[in-house]
């Protein structure tokens, strides 16, 4: 596996990772978990764009791809790891002190609820530093500011490579609003991926 050098400092900080997607996106998020392994020792918090009558059959498809287990985000939920956690259709997901989970029905940001946006930044208030965000596929702006906001604070970014995206726009506009700390194929994440975990399991 390759390895990271310089980055792995950052890496060793990280405590959680904040995943969003839209169109594509489940195809990707297949591709980046199913080689994680069931005691990965960080939480994935997702926000996967999806019409809100397919949403609950989410956790269910992705739970064959991967060994981790899959489950809604549930509300005031501590957030643990070895976990996929997935915003549930037709809910903000945000991220408390704790950490825990809280879940909104406030009105759509980007036309979109769940929003990736209010995720990513909660996510950032509450992580700091220590927060992955990782912006896959999808087909409008969402997740671009909530990246910014990763930054920011100072945590890392990895935008998916326009050009291998199955719709760019998402990416694009992440891309133009900061300067992500990687820019890669979902191959390079997947290793980033298991990179990171490995990290962690020897501390």
């Amino acid at each position: 596996m390759t390895a990271l050098g310089p980055l792995d400092e950052r890496l060793r900080r990280i405590r959680a990772i904040a995943v969003g997607a839209s169109a594509g996106g489940i195809e990707a998020m297949m591709q980046l978990f199913a080689t994680l392994p069931a005691e990965y020792p960080l939480p994935l918090i997702c926000v996967l764009h999806m019409p809100d009558h397919h949403g609950s059959q989410l956790t269910e498809v992705l739970q064959k791809w991967t060994r981790m287990k899959v489950q809604d985000a549930e509300d005031k939920a501590p957030i643990m790891a070895g976990r996929i956690y997935f915003a549930p259709a037709g809910y903000h997901l945000l991220i408390e002190e704790g950490p825990m989970f809280a879940l909104s029905c406030e009105k759509p940001v980007n036309y979109s609820r769940p929003s990736i946006d209010l995720m990513m930044e909660t996510a950032a208030d509450a992580y700091g530093e220590e927060l992955l965000g990782i912006l896959l596929t999808g087909a409008n702006q969402d997740g671009a500011r909530g990246m910014k906001t990763i930054k920011d604070h100072g945590g890392m970014t990895v935008v998916q490579a326009p050009e291998e995206a199955k719709t760019r726009v998402m990416p694009m506009a992440a891309i133009q609003l900061q300067s992500p700390d990687l820019v890669q194929g979902l191959a390079e994440i997947k290793t980033l991926l298991l990179h990171l975990g490995g990290l962690h399991a020897s501390h």
